[in-house]
């Protein structure tokens, strides 16, 4: 959890950005920014801050050949963080580095937000931070203002609403060898936005217990809804049941141990077998190594549940949520109807 208790910022620098295929202009500014209104040091903080404030997931800035160095937003932070005084120049280079990768037709123009945040509060721990935000979408703004015996209303065109940041980041100044820790914000349709992470950024999840736990739980996800059925003849129910549980042993383990939760969750060993199969040709084909043990990290379980169907959809007139034991649930065919049917044993009706 990000939080904005506590959080100053000490340097705030902002450029306007452009997309250079289109042939629009990137305009530096000269001078970093003095807040000097504590009100508007409140708004900004709010619209900077807020966004972060239920993060679980961070991120590693990396580079195809392995050297951070040639990642230029690692290179232009980390000469910040090693001297601040340097904060506005390097916010330059950053703002050129945006507009070089800026090509995609729909990217907007847009405000470039620089700062070097002081004490900001991540998890319980203080840390200095550089965050990086883009302002693109603008909305028009109704004023009131009183004038003589009477109130008058106007107008603002091109306003931003400081409760939608399109895309900001923030680099906390821990673990400069593995890429630092890296906070990320886009609110703009993928496809369209790639440049930011993938391009601007250049950022991999970071291999800590969120990720473990959330790829984790994907990989048996994904097991169970696109392999089981190509090896057995296997029911929507036990599906269900496989999913629920998975899910009540991540909630209620501590640690994650592979052996244990196959032996626990799936049972059969012909199931083990291919699962293990499974998630090894899985990590060869996407380069990705999971761990057999961790410990387990409940934002995560929490996040993955919400994908974990639970639910039998019955044509268009039921549907059977299933949270516990799926014998109390019979499954059977009605010859004289010429139809399916499932029989739900219960003790008491809520």
């Amino acid at each position: 959890m990000i939080s904005p208790f506590g959080a100053a910022f000490s340097e705030l620098s902002i450029h306007q950005v452009g997309n250079k295929l289109s042939e629009e202009q990137l305009s530096l500014s000269e001078y970093p920014l003095v807040i000097v209104d504590e009100m508007l040091n409140d708004l900004l903080l709010q619209y900077f801050i807020n966004p972060f404030e239920k993060t679980t997931e961070y991120y590693n800035f990396y580079h195809p050949t392995d050297d951070l160095e040639l990642n230029e937003v690692f290179h232009f932070t980390k000469m910040i963080f090693q001297s601040p005084d340097t904060f506005h120049e390097q916010s330059k280079q950053l703002a050129k580095h945006l507009y070089a990768v800026s090509t995609h037709p729909n990217i907007k123009v847009g405000e470039l937000y620089l700062v070097y945040f002081n004490n900001l509060q991540v998890d319980g721990e203080l840390y200095d931070a550089i965050g990086i935000f883009k302002s693109e979408s603008k909305e028009p703004y109704l004023t009131i203002e009183r004038q003589g015996p009477q109130f008058e209303i106007g107008y603002q065109e091109n306003a931003i609403n400081i409760k939608k940041l399109d895309k900001g980041c923030l680099i906390l100044n821990t673990n400069s060898d593995q890429g630092y820790q890296v906070a990320v914000i886009d609110q703009t349709n993928r496809s369209e936005a790639a440049y930011w992470m993938d391009n601007f950024l250049q950022l991999k999840v970071r291999n800590d217990d969120y990720t473990k736990t959330n790829e984790t739980l994907r990989l048996y996800k994904n097991f169970v809804t696109e392999k089981l059925d190509t090896e057995f003849d296997i029911s929507k129910t036990d599906k269900i049941d496989l999913l629920n549980k998975s899910i009540q042993y991540f909630k209620t383990k501590d640690e994650f141990t592979f052996d244990e939760f196959a032996n626990e969750v799936i049972g059969d060993e012909k199931g083990i077998q291919i699962f293990k199969s499974y998630k090894d040709d899985y990590e060869k084909s996407s380069a990705t190594k999971f761990e057999d043990n961790f410990s387990i990290s409940n934002a995560a379980v929490k996040k993955q549940a919400r994908h974990f169907k639970s639910v039998l959809k019955l044509d268009k007139n039921f549907h059977i949520y299933i949270h516990g034991d799926k014998e109390m649930i019979e499954q059977g065919f009605d010859e004289e109807r010429n139809m399916n049917f499932y029989k739900v044993y219960y003790r008491n009706e809520q």
